[in-house]
């Protein structure tokens, strides 16, 4: 089955064609990063519109690029939330239409399933079952994977989800969009030990998460080291970035062994845009290795927003006799826990 996949949700306008038998035969991607970094963030109107601007010369390139034509194509896949409205519904339109002009099927595609299932793009994907700590935007959840379409999720963020304390910590220390990436990188400069931050709700039972008292705390760090400009100097915002950096990576990472404890699985999945983290990476890594589990992640280009997840969900739902009807409709807000339980 050959199926193009478009991803919308949010600021990447991303294209893919995956085929089941020969893998993934083009992707593309175009990141509105540059659009929306004079405002400190995404601004959903312009990420809208854009979308136009850039989908459909996307999906011409990528068909082109893979030697595909409508007639080869088996089916369309659409992100349909979560997301932001305006965005999913540039992307659900285009791709319902398409599927309707080629005589095709179309299927509406979870965000966060699709990120989920990013690492079975790989060479050496995990094998069912496994725990999934999927760490994306607005998301930060711990997912019991029992086979494909069959999720539970274990715990969630309460509040601030790890991708977004990462933004706003940034936003902080002065650092240009995209924060998360900048902060990380800032962070390599500093020197950990010279502040203690906490570790939240580690000290207790569950696998819940909430980041937004660890925002409070970095709060409060800066303004009580800043100079007369209003940010404490070079060094002091590495020192601060690195201790922040530190206590949310332990936090993943004391989540997910307990996460590994409690299933009995020993195959953890990382994926979304923070599952990119180095130091996230090397510390699951280590102390996986020591419970006797195994780790697994997307490749960098697919921990962000794409196509190429899309279309491989997309796929599976599709062959398992999936389909979206005429009407368009989007999930801005839309939990994993809702997914029919398809047994592929």
């Amino acid at each position: 089955m050959r199926v193009l996949g478009i991803e919308t949700s949010c600021d990447e306008t991303g294209v893919a064609i995956y085929d089941s038998e020969a893998g993934l035969l083009g992707h593309a991607l175009f990141s509105q990063v540059g659009l929306h970094a004079d405002y400190g963030g995404v601004v959903p109107e312009l990420a809208s519109r854009d979308h136009v601007r850039k989908l459909l010369p996307l999906v011409h390139q990528v068909m082109a690029k893979s030697n595909t034509q409508p007639s080869d194509l088996d089916g369309v896949a659409y992100t349909a939330g979560p997301g932001l409205v305006g965005a999913l519904m540039v992307g659900a339109c285009a791709g319902r239409a398409l599927a309707y002009g080629w005589d095709i099927p179309a299927v509406a595609v979870h965000h966060m399933e699709g990120h989920l299932l990013a690492p079975m793009l790989e060479e050496n994907p995990p094998a069912f079952p496994f725990v999934a700590l999927l760490v994306s935007g607005g998301h930060t959840q711990l997912v019991e994977v029992c086979d494909l379409g069959d999720y539970e999720v274990m715990g969630e963020s309460l509040d601030d989800a790890a991708g977004e304390a990462f933004d706003k910590a940034a936003k902080m220390l002065d650092l240009d969009y995209p924060g998360g990436p900048r902060l990380a990188a800032l962070a390599e400069k500093g020197d950990s030990k010279r502040f203690t931050f906490p570790r939240p709700m580690t000290d207790r039972p569950g696998l819940d998460f909430s980041f937004s008292g660890l925002k409070t705390y970095t709060l409060t760090t800066v303004r009580k080291n800043a100079l007369e400009d209003g940010l404490p100097d070079e060094q002091t915002c590495a020192d601060i970035a690195a201790a922040f950096q530190e206590a949310v990576v332990d936090t993943l990472v004391i989540k997910c062994r307990r996460a590994i404890k409690t299933s009995g699985y020993k195959t953890l999945v990382i994926a979304g845009g923070v599952s990119a983290n180095r130091l996230l990476r090397e510390r699951l890594e280590v102390s996986l290795r020591k419970d006797g589990a195994s780790v697994y992640y997307p490749r960098h280009e697919f921990c962000t927003d794409n196509g190429a997840m899309i279309a491989y969900a997309g796929g599976l739902r599709l062959q398992a006799g999936e389909r979206t009807g005429l009407a368009v409709d989007v999930r801005p807000r839309w939990p994993m826990i809702e997914l029919p339980k398809t047994k592929f």
